[in-house]
């Protein structure tokens, strides 16, 4: 029963999300629940959220300086939406397997002495940008 239920939902979500985010979905790791999460943060009222650091730090991904001593590092912030973070994080590691641009950067970077964690963070943040226009422009336009 919950597997038919599953299914009728799915097949009304994904007319909805094509509709609305195509150009979400045509990127690298995003399938249709991570489109629906990330259309979900960003809201009807998109105006709160004036820039990418904004959409950053409402997703949990912005970095915060967390040095001490010698050490010179940044970690992720841990407020925001939890549900954005997780979507930010789905996509970042579905690229880490499959996507060769992402397991070039991941190479170099623990080649530069970064750790995978560090990495991950990086990542976050550069999806998070890029998703922040993906949204942003499909909303103005």
């Amino acid at each position: 029963m919950l597997d038919e239920e599953i299914t009728a939902l799915e097949a009304d979500l994904h007319p909805l999300i094509d509709d609305a985010a195509k150009d979400l979905l045509e990127r690298y790791g995003v399938g249709y629940e991570t489109a629906a999460q990330l259309l979900i943060t960003i809201g009807d009222n998109h105006e709160r959220i004036s820039t990418e650091a904004a959409f950053a730090n409402l997703c949990g991904v912005a970095p915060i300086p967390a040095s001490s001593g010698k050490t010179n590092r940044n970690r992720l912030n841990r407020g925001g939406n939890r549900q954005a973070n997780r979507a930010l994080h789905i996509i970042v590691v579905a690229r880490l397997k499959r996507d060769p641009r992402t397991q070039a950067y991941r190479d170099k970077r623990l080649t530069e002495g970064k750790s995978k964690r560090d990495i991950i963070r990086c990542l976050k943040r550069a999806v998070a940008r890029e998703m922040f226009k993906l949204l942003t422009r499909k909303i103005t336009a």
